[in-house]
């Protein structure tokens, strides 16, 4: 018997039996190709279609109980719709399984491509929502793009963290650290300059000379000091 590639099957038809008797899986097979040969004529014989490749491996699974069989049959096909139709329904034209009286229908014929688009689109469901999960809104972009220019802006005036108009501008903002120059600079403000520590630099010191001075420190003692 003729192997069919998994690949090129196109169709499942899944058929079920019942005899009046115990019967064998051989019973079975002896029945599909014996009593189906030559209903639709050679081209669609099962031995040959089976021989050519377009009719794969049929599997049978039989279960007796109390001195009576029932059953599965499933047969993969690479022939097109109509003419798998065709063999599902002259399989159903069986009367006997080995000595014994019995009925086969067509439980089911499944498209198995329709099965895999299925599967496709499912899987692609799940993948896009795992990628949007990792596409940023535009505002958070368009914030981290902002943010970025800005902390590119802060410069360093005699060893302090300062905006870049802390030289040129006739007036600064004095703050505690580098960090306070960046939320400034996020701002639009780029007149601060930062003192790093609880003494004044005398670059500060000397700024503070020529231009209009504003602190913006923490209320605690630190600050204090700083102000004082």
């Amino acid at each position: 018997m003729g192997k069919l590639a998994q690949t090129s099957v196109k169709y499942l038809i899944t058929a079920e039996f019942n005899a009046d008797g115990t019967v064998e899986k051989p019973d079975v097979i002896g029945a599909l190709f014996g009593q189906s040969e030559g209903l639709l004529g050679h081209e669609l014989d099962l031995r040959e279609l089976q021989r050519t490749g377009r009719i794969g491996r049929i599997d049978v699974d039989v279960t007796t109980v109390k001195g009576k069989s029932k059953g599965k049959i499933t047969i993969p096909s690479s022939l097109d719709s109509t003419e798998t139709a065709l063999i599902a329904a002259t399989i159903e034209t069986i009367e006997r399984v080995g000595p014994c009286d019995a009925k086969l229908y067509c439980k089911s014929i499944e498209d198995i491509r329709a099965v895999k688009r299925k599967q496709i689109i499912d899987r692609s469901k799940i993948l896009l929502r795992e990628l949007m999960k990792d596409v940023p809104e535009i505002s958070t972009l368009a914030e981290e793009l902002m943010e970025s220019v800005r902390s590119a802006d802060i410069t360093n005036y005699k060893g302090c963290p300062a905006g870049p108009d802390v030289e040129s501008g006739d007036a600064i903002i004095v703050c505690e650290g580098r960090a306070d120059v960046l939320v400034l600079l996020k701002h639009g403000i780029k007149n601060a300059i930062a003192i790093g520590g609880t003494g004044v630099p005398p670059a500060v010191a000397q700024l503070t000379k020529s231009k209009e001075t504003t602190a913006f420190l923490d209320g605690d003692r630190g600050g204090y000091l700083i102000f004082k």
